[in-house]
């Protein structure tokens, strides 16, 4: 089984284990600061840049994932959305996918793990990759479970390459959020994750 946490438009490789499959999502570990759980890294015309989902009380030690709550007091989803739209509205397929998305910057939601879930499962639809279970309580993993919850243990990861929005101006960046490769390349974007690989 695979372990994954929950993540804001999680990466290419969080992608490419649910793509593999046996996976399950756990919204009962702590919250991690800094981590994908509420980052996410999407490609610009000046590089890459970060997105950061604006919780309440980040610095207090050990918080289970579902009980943190999303704080609005900064404008971080108008950030995002306009951040998004710059960066991808000429890709191939923005026009396509920006419809599903952009309800998720419109509406407030209230906890973390809920509007991440969401937009996963959202997301999951495009890339037509099976929904994985979740668990609210917190998985203890076996030695053969695949754990990639651990910030500083995550394995080496191979992203096969696909023309990025700034090929022109950038060099190929890999591993970004799912949206890059989703807005390149649509509805080939299963085969390009099919083409990425783990290091063993």
């Amino acid at each position: 089984m695979i372990i994954l946490p929950s993540a804001y438009l999680p990466s290419i490789a969080y992608f490419a284990a649910l793509q593999r499959g046996d996976c399950l999502i756990d919204i009962g570990e702590h919250f991690i600061k800094r981590s994908e759980r509420n980052r996410a890294r999407i490609m610009t015309s000046d590089g890459v840049m970060e997105l950061s989902v604006q919780v309440a009380h980040a610095n207090r030690p050990r918080q289970p994932m579902h009980t943190m709550q999303l704080d609005y007091s900064k404008r971080w989803q108008h950030q995002h959305w306009g951040a998004l739209t710059a960066a991808y509205k000429a890709s191939p397929f923005f026009d396509h996918y920006a419809p599903r998305l952009e309800p998720f910057y419109r509406e407030e939601w209230r906890s973390l793990t809920d509007f991440n879930l969401a937009l996963l499962r959202t997301l999951c639809e495009a890339a037509r990759i099976p929904m994985p279970p979740v668990s609210q309580t917190y998985v203890t993993a076996s030695e053969a479970d695949w754990d990639l919850r651990p910030k500083q243990k995550s394995p080496a990861f191979y992203t096969e390459p696909y023309m990025q929005v700034f090929a022109d101006r950038q060099p190929f960046v890999p591993n970004l959020s799912f949206v890059d490769l989703l807005f390149a390349e649509g509805p080939n974007a299963s085969a390009v994750l099919r083409g990425c690989r783990f290091a063993d």
